[in-house]
């Protein structure tokens, strides 16, 4: 099958995102939510819009004990398939002491309107992550982990790490990123490419009114040839974003 589509899903948070500036609403809960614009939407370093622009918003609510649920949508376009949108949940739970924040969370990664044809498979997933931040100014450290028992196009256990560095410039407040990472697939002639790593570094500005925008280079290191049988997704590619977050 994914000889013939782009591969993958997701991203929830692309390039890096702007602070998160919180509606209070009262009784220990609170809410934000991001609107996005960008000219291509990857998920590990894999476009999930066949190289094209997306939008995308997310919200998400949260209670001051740690708990939150939010929620992803996008349009995506993965050759070959009649898929058209990704709307994803997630439920979790993070904690900060000392600099040191701890999140793990379960994501559903869903495709409304999605149905397989002849020699397709199913593209919705779940999967569990874990990530790792530690904050010592101007630099943040971040870790990430994830596993999903079936993952996309049900291509079997999956296992994504990945580890990066954000540095607070003094210069306007813009923020240098930098993140390496690498996807591990048990069924790769199903998913559509061999295991790989992916790279990425990046800059956001802040702008105003809860406005930011980002640019960065992103990368894997898949040939063509082994990327969903010749198709051009795993290619490296500039990107650029303007959010707006509430």
């Amino acid at each position: 099958m994914f000889r013939k589509i782009a591969t993958m899903a997701l991203g929830l948070g692309l390039l890096a995102s702007p602070a998160a500036a919180q509606v209070d609403l009262g009784s220990g809960f609170s809410i934000t939510g991001t609107a996005t614009g960008i000219t291509d939407y990857v998920f590990r370093n894999i476009s999930q819009t066949n190289n094209r622009p997306a939008v995308q918003g997310s919200v998400e609510l949260s209670h001051e004990t740690g708990f939150y649920v939010g929620a992803f949508a996008s349009n995506v376009s993965f050759p070959g398939t009649n898929a058209r949108q990704e709307v994803d949940g997630i439920a979790g739970f993070r904690y900060t002491v000392s600099g040191f924040t701890a999140d793990i969370s379960g994501i559903y990664y869903g495709y409304p309107g999605y149905s397989e044809q002849p020699g397709q498979y199913q593209i919705a997933y779940g999967e569990a992550m874990l990530k790792l931040k530690y904050e010592l100014e101007p630099v943040t450290f971040v870790g990430t982990a994830a596993w999903s028992p079936d993952f996309f196009g049900s291509s079997g256990n999956s296992y994504w790490i990945e580890g990066g560095v954000d540095w607070k410039t003094p210069v306007l407040d813009i923020v240098l990123s930098g993140r390496l990472g690498y996807q591990w697939i048990e069924n790769n002639a199903r998913f559509g490419t061999p295991d790989y790593m992916a790279y990425s570094i990046y800059a956001t500005v802040p702008i105003a009114y809860g406005f930011s925008a980002a640019v960065g280079f992103y990368g894997t290191n898949i040939s063509q040839s082994d990327c969903a049988g010749g198709l051009k997704v795993c290619d490296n590619r500039f990107i650029a974003s303007v959010s707006w977050t509430f």
